[in-house]
């Protein structure tokens, strides 16, 4: 299967709201809400365990989350159909947010609302929501991928997670990014990914 880009949601979407069982032991929280994260920005990765995009930066989202802890609201979620994919089932998620060292709420999004909600469609993909949880980011960590010589430094991501905090406006340059395709349940691919 060839590698899939993001959706590029238009700047300014609201967050959608959920509600999230947490599978990160560190965090402690057996559910997350919308409502109850705060702060000038929140971010929300679209992550899942096996996809060799996300091994590659897995690093990184950890060093983003311990610098930025305090400072921003930070969400993951998986969404893959744990029923096909069981190395993304929410006992893999927890052991992976353990063994990575993530700081923030790994969500398991067993209905697929959120990931459908976000317009996502691969993993991984980015959003960064400002102070009134308006869009302001959607697109790649950085420019690298497997593969490729570029080095993991969050940069892209980074930055908009630091205008955010500031109350600047959006990155001008916002590139989509690559990853593995969301592991849909069958019936649940929503049309922006089918094409129907």
């Amino acid at each position: 299967m060839p590698p899939k880009t993001s959706t590029m949601l238009p700047l300014g979407s609201a967050l959608p709201g959920f509600d999230l069982p947490n599978t990160n032991p560190a965090f402690g929280a057996d559910r997350v809400r919308s409502d109850d994260l705060t702060g000038d920005a929140l971010v929300v990765m679209v992550l899942c365990n096996h996809c060799p995009f996300v091994i590659h930066i897995r690093e990184q989202l950890a060093a983003i989350g311990r610098d930025y802890e305090g400072r921003a609201s930070i969400v993951a979620v998986c969404a893959n159909d744990a029923t096909t994919h069981p190395a993304d089932a929410p006992d893999k998620m927890a052991q992976e947010a353990t063994e990575t060292g993530y700081r923030f709420p790994y969500l398991h999004d067993a209905r697929q609302e959120l990931v459908a909600d976000l317009g996502a469609a691969c993993t991984p993909d980015f959003y960064v929501f400002d102070r009134d949880r308006k869009l302001v980011y959607r697109g790649q960590l950085d420019a690298s991928r497997p593969g490729n010589t570029e080095p993991v430094t969050g940069a892209d991501l980074r930055a908009a997670i630091d205008a955010a905090i500031a109350g600047n406006p959006p990155l001008k340059t916002q590139l989509p990014s690559i990853g593995c395709g969301i592991k849909w349940t069958p019936g649940r691919e929503p049309a922006y990914v089918s094409g129907a």
